[in-house]
């Protein structure tokens, strides 16, 4: 693969950036601090601006690798950070990357997430090169996975009790998509 870590990425209505210390207090409001939003999520839920900066010090220090790839979602229109897409887990022996995602509930429903994942997935297939994208929720989230399904995953199976989350152990439902489905996808 053809590593170029987390670079800008943009659409219409969305800035798919880095992350900066100074989005601590946004990102807190309105991600990392919300219960419902965190249900699913491995990290717990955060009760001070200070546990969403110790996470993004971390984060910002991993931009060194060029195998480090993690985008705040931001709304052109108000600048805010609502989310976070990124692919913490890449495989290069099988040229692949696992993709996570999630953003503030006041954004749910909107496309957002769909929009993001298939800018992701363009910039990982068209430029890193990979030849496969996966990604995996809690069964109890079915809403994930039809953000996957939008952009064209296919669902591969279920591995039970396979994830743990802030509601403890769960069953992973995994989906996948080749370089080569996604080049039929956009010739659509």
């Amino acid at each position: 693969m053809n590593h170029q870590g987390t670079k800008t990425l943009e659409t219409e209505r969305l800035l798919l950036r880095r992350f900066t210390i100074e989005d601590a207090v946004g990102f807190f409001q309105n991600v990392t601090s919300e219960p419902e939003v965190n249900r699913f999520l491995t990290w717990p839920l955060h009760e001070s601006i200070e546990d969403t900066k110790k996470l993004l010090e971390g984060w910002v220090e991993q931009y060194a690798n060029p195998e480090r790839y993690c985008w705040a979602i931001v709304l052109k229109e108000t600048d805010a950070v609502i989310g976070t897409i990124a692919a913490p887990t890449v495989k290069n022996r099988v040229e692949a990357v696992e993709v996570t995602y999630c953003i503030g509930s006041k954004w749910w429903g909107q496309g957002i997430v769909p929009e993001s994942l298939q800018t992701v997935m363009k910039y990982m297939f068209e430029e890193v090169q990979a030849n496969r994208i996966e990604a995996g929720f809690d069964a109890n989230n079915p809403n994930s996975g039809r953000v996957m399904e939008k952009v064209g995953m296919q669902r591969e199976g279920i591995l039970r009790q396979a994830g743990r989350n802030n509601q403890g152990l769960f069953d992973l439902v995994f989906y996948g998509i080749l370089r080569e489905d996604w080049i039929v996808l956009q010739r659509g």
